[in-house]
């Protein structure tokens, strides 16, 4: 998809007003790029852990990850237009700046990262920098951000869904503030089933 500078997104962002939750990657995976869809390798927890956590009341593919706006869910990533692990990335391949015009645009009410390289990307800071898992202080405007343990396979080591079943508990505040009670009441019995 050709975006506003005119070079093309290795993934479209699914951005929308009214957005509850906004899911931030570094970069799409060789194999997302190929599929056109985000977390598609199979050896990522991503869908599997939204589900698990309570995020979304069924599992979803890949594939389906526009659905999720009817959710209130959106997607982006921080390197638009490369894609490949994180350990071939280069600073330059982030653009910090563009996702911050996101956030002033589509004001989400969370922004999670999905790993604390993602967090330390959109900040600038050194790869030793210590980033603690969770609620960030920093927020813009009326965006609080949150930095989650990585579903990738090659971050297995780091995994703990914990964080992850903060998070859906907070979004299932937040959606039923919006008026999403159905969606949300989905999450809590199965989470409570987990």
């Amino acid at each position: 998809m050709t975006n506003s500078t005119g070079t093309i997104d290795i993934l479209p962002d699914l951005l929308d007003f009214g957005l509850v939750l906004v899911f931030c990657g570094t970069a799409a995976s060789k194999v997302s790029a190929s599929a056109g869809a985000y977390y598609a390798n199979p050896g990522n927890a991503f869908w599997r852990t939204l589900w698990r956590a309570g995020i979304t009341p069924r599992p979803f593919a890949p594939a389906e990850f526009r659905a999720l706006l009817d959710l209130k869910i959106g997607f982006t990533d921080l390197a638009k237009f490369v894609s490949g692990n994180d350990s071939r990335l280069r600073p330059g391949d982030f653009q910090p700046d563009q996702l911050r015009q996101k956030i002033a645009r589509f004001q989400p009410q969370v922004l999670a990262f999905t790993s604390k390289t993602a967090w330390r990307a959109f900040n600038r800071l050194p790869a030793a920098s210590p980033v603690a898992y969770g609620w960030q202080n920093l927020r813009q405007g009326g965006t609080r951000f949150y930095v989650l343990p990585s579903p990738s396979g090659a971050a297995r080591r780091y995994w703990d869904i914990g964080p992850w079943r903060t998070l859906a508990d907070d979004y299932a505040r937040r959606s039923i503030n919006l008026g999403s009670a159905a969606i949300t009441q989905g999450n809590r019995i199965k989470m409570n089933t987990c």
